[in-house]
């Protein structure tokens, strides 16, 4: 079966890249950016920087918005509806150990950040803690096959 967090993080990657945001890390880059746009570069009143380098315009700010907190919803949803922590809670923390290759660093701080997650949380709820447990069993039997 494949890993539900991953189905949802793949939608939700694509429903995101959808959306009309810019990325400029120089200023031919702004100008491209801003170009695709129908603005100017001095056009700075209509955009908004929205970090690590992305811009959108401020006529999508309220669209913006509503979908960063859309996804998130979805994602908690989801954890929300894993009574036992066997399902995509298992499967979040298993996506994230492998993507944060944790069999190499043995640290969980990289994982927990990239689920907003603090060990706190985690120790506080008993569904948190089993998918974590599960997850690091199951990665740490399955990277010794590689």
């Amino acid at each position: 079966m494949k890993n539900q967090y991953q189905i949802l993080k793949d939608r939700q990657h694509k429903e995101f890249n959808a959306f009309p945001l810019g990325a400029a890390f120089s200023q031919t880059q702004f100008t491209e950016m801003m170009a695709k746009w129908g603005l100017e570069p001095t056009d700075t009143d209509k955009i908004l920087h929205v970090g690590a380098g992305c811009y959108i315009r401020k006529t999508d700010r309220e669209a913006f918005h509503a979908l960063v907190e859309r996804l998130e919803k979805e994602k908690q949803d989801a954890i929300a509806a894993d009574t036992t922590g066997e399902g995509f809670i298992k499967d979040m923390f298993l996506y994230e150990l492998a993507n944060h290759e944790y069999c190499i660093t043995y640290d969980l701080e990289d994982t927990l950040d990239a689920l907003c997650l603090t060990v706190d949380e985690i120790n506080a709820d008993k569904r948190l803690l089993r998918g974590l447990e599960k997850a690091l069993s199951q990665y740490l039997k399955d990277s010794k096959n590689y």
